[in-house]
């Protein structure tokens, strides 16, 4: 018996336990799940006095994000619309205003479901701004290949796990399994407003929680009240961060029904890829790049993007943002490049779930090949101001 014994705790030692090893965002398995978000942002800085007229700055930022993923496809909708108005405080300054928007959607369907593999896309998206001809339309349609995987549900999970565990309310950790049917349910909010109505869905899907927890055997019985509070303000009250993992890249042709110059039928050609990383259930990592060029015999003209960003959970209520977001426009018709740098980091402090105060500084480089334009030296600016979270 002792012999038999002495070899099983050898095996044990030897072969890695993968049901009890630490669970991390990288354990969630996916079938369904959606997020949205949702914000508005503004600030406004006004003078009067010992100048000749009272000034002001006034600037406006909404942006809206939706994705669904289910086995087989990855649905995406998304937008932003930015708005300034200024005014200086000497005498005869006029106002200045302008805006820019656009929107996009986006389909990834999956040649085989659940995979990372292969996938054929298409995309639409709209553009806006003051003083164009016209706004700008195109659609998109080509092939990818990865996958990326939204696992906010696995956060909020391990989240809600910790918290309870702080209180001395559980007596140890879920298992794999465990954590992902908990991670799954979280992932089914919506579907609970639904059936339930904005107003009971939250004892339903609490209730369902609690019987997740319950099963585990790490709670006697119930969580209480005191667990029942807990689990409310980690699920519904506290803001956590999208997290995102893994990354895919995709090429396809697209055409420009209409641009702002006026034009039209202009024939184009699409790069894109993504890379998503949560280093630590804590910290996010993210990088998108993009190339589009005009296959137009008159306009041989293409741009790239690309937009990093790293954020990082300092508190329950404080996530530090920092990004970098570097433009490359080659203008055939001009004959110019414009390169665009703008670095910035952001201090959120959420007052609530669905209102933060951000303090945000950036630096901001413009090279347009001109000289004497205004825009020569690096603008730096320190600014603060609000966001609402509509979603």
């Amino acid at each position: 018996m002792k012999k038999n014994l002495l070899t099983l705790s050898l095996i044990a030692a030897v072969l890695p336990n993968t049901t009890w090893a630490e669970v991390t965002l990288f354990d969630y398995e996916e079938a369904s799940s959606a997020y949205e978000d949702a914000y508005v942002s503004g600030r406004f800085n006004m003078n009067s006095g010992n100048q000749d007229q009272t000034s002001y700055d006034l600037n406006v930022n909404a942006d809206y994000e939706r994705v669904f993923s289910t086995p087989d496809r990855d649905v995406s909708f998304g937008g932003n619309l930015q708005g300034f108005s200024e005014r200086g405080g000497t005498e005869g300054d006029n106002a200045k205003e302008n805006y820019l928007g656009n929107a996009a959607a986006s389909m990834n369907r999956y040649f085989i479901p659940g995979s990372q593999g292969t996938f054929w896309y298409s995309d639409a998206e709209v553009g806006i701004k003051k003083g164009a001809d016209d706004p700008r339309l195109k659609v998109g349609a080509g092939l990818g290949y990865g996958r990326v995987v939204n696992v906010t549900p696995m956060a909020k999970a391990l989240r809600l796990v910790e918290a309870l565990r702080e209180k001395g309310m559980m007596r140890g950790d879920l298992n794999r399994a465990e954590y992902n049917s908990l991670a799954k349910l979280i992932a089914r909010e919506d579907e609970y407003k639904s059936r339930f109505g904005l107003t009971d869905y939250e004892q339903n899907w609490l209730s369902e929680v609690e019987a997740i927890l319950s099963l585990s055997g790490q709670i006697n019985g119930e969580l209480g009240a005191a667990g029942i509070l807990i689990a409310r303000e980690v699920l519904i009250d506290e803001r956590i961060s999208t997290r995102k993992h893994g990354w895919l890249v995709k090429g396809g042709v697209s055409g420009v029904l209409s641009d702002y110059d006026g034009e039209s039928s202009k024939p184009g050609l699409d790069v894109g890829a993504e890379y998503h990383r949560p280093l630590s259930n804590q910290t996010q990592f993210s990088n998108e790049t993009s190339l589009s060029a005009t296959l137009k015999d008159s306009d041989g003209s293409y741009n790239v993007a690309n937009d990093m960003s790293l954020t990082h959970e300092v508190s329950d209520r404080v996530d530090w943002i920092n990004s970098w977001a570097l433009g490359y426009d080659h203008s055939e018709k001009l004959d110019r490049d414009t390169t665009v740098n703008t670095v910035s980091s952001t201090y959120r402090y959420y007052i609530s779930n669905k209102l933060s105060f951000d303090t945000v500084a950036s630096l901001n480089k413009v090279d347009d090949e001109v000289d004497n334009n205004g825009n020569d030296e690096i603008d730096k600016s320190l600014f603060m101001g609000v966001t609402y979270r509509l979603k």
